[in-house]
C-alpha cells in the first residue's frame, strides 16, 4: 500500500470513528457513551479509538488543530498594509459566508449536545485559549510589544468566543443557518467596528 494511500486510508477512519462517536453522543449523550461502544458502532478496536482520539472530548472536537490555528494563520499570511484586527475581520466574514461550523453554526442536535455538556464547553474553552495563545505568539514575533500582542489577542479572540456562544444558542433553538448567518454578521460588524477604534492600527504590516 503507498504512502499516499495509506494516509487516505487514516483519515477516512479517523472520520468514520468521529462520526459515529457523534451520532451515538447526540442520540445518548456525551457522559452516557463509552469508548468501547464507539469502537463496536464503528467496526474498530478500542485501541483504534483511543489512537486516534486520546481525549474523548477530541471525538466531537475533532478538527481542533485547524481551529486553534486559524487565527494566527490569518494574521501570519495578511498582505501589507493589512493590520491584524483586519485580517481577523476579513477571515470571520469569510468564515461566515461558508456557513462554517468553526464559528459555532450548527445542527441543532450537535449545538445541544455540546451546550448540554459541561466536559465538552470547557474543551471549547482550552481551544479559544489555544487559540488566543497562537495568536499572541505571531504578533510577538513580528516584533510587537509582548504585551500590547497579549492585549489585542485576548481583544479579538474574546469577540470570536463572543461570536461562537451566540451562534451555538441560535443554532439550539433551530435558527435557520443564513437567518442565524445574517445576525451574526450584523453582531461582528458593530463589534469589529468598536474594536477599530482601538486596534485599527495594531500590527499593521
Amino acid at each position: 500500500m503507498s504512502a499516499g494511500l495509506r494516509d487516505r486510508k487514516k483519515r477516512e477512519t479517523r472520520q468514520a470513528i468521529s462520526d459515529t462517536a457523534t451520532r451515538l453522543f447526540i442520540q445518548r449523550g456525551f457522559d452516557r457513551v463509552t469508548i468501547a461502544e464507539i469502537a463496536a458502532a464503528a467496526g474498530v478496536s478500542k485501541m483504534t479509538v483511543t489512537n486516534y482520539f486520546p481525549r474523548k472530548e477530541d471525538l466531537v472536537l475533532d478538527t481542533h488543530e485547524e481551529f486553534t490555528a486559524a487565527l494566527a494563520g490569518a494574521v501570519a499570511t495578511r498582505p501589507p498594509g493589512e493590520s491584524a484586527l483586519a485580517a481577523l475581520r476579513r477571515f470571520y466574514f469569510e468564515a461566515l459566508a461558508q456557513r462554517s461550523y468553526s464559528l459555532g453554526i450548527a445542527r441543532p442536535g450537535f449545538a445541544r449536545l455540546l451546550l448540554g455538556s459541561p466536559v465538552l464547553l470547557g474543551r471549547v474553552r482550552e481551544l479559544q485559549q489555544e487559540q488566543e495563545d497562537r495568536l499572541a505568539e505571531v504578533l510577538i514575533a513580528e516584533g510587537g510589544d509582548a504585551f500590547a500582542a497579549r492585549a489585542a489577542a485576548a481583544w479579538i479572540v474574546g469577540t470570536y468566543r463572543l461570536l461562537f456562544g451566540e451562534a451555538l444558542l441560535r443554532s439550539r433553538d433551530g435558527i435557520g443557518a443564513d437567518e442565524l448567518a445574517g445576525h451574526l454578521g450584523r453582531a461582528a460588524t458593530e463589534v469589529f467596528d468598536r474594536l477599530d477604534a482601538s486596534l485599527g492600527d495594531f500590527a499593521r504590516r
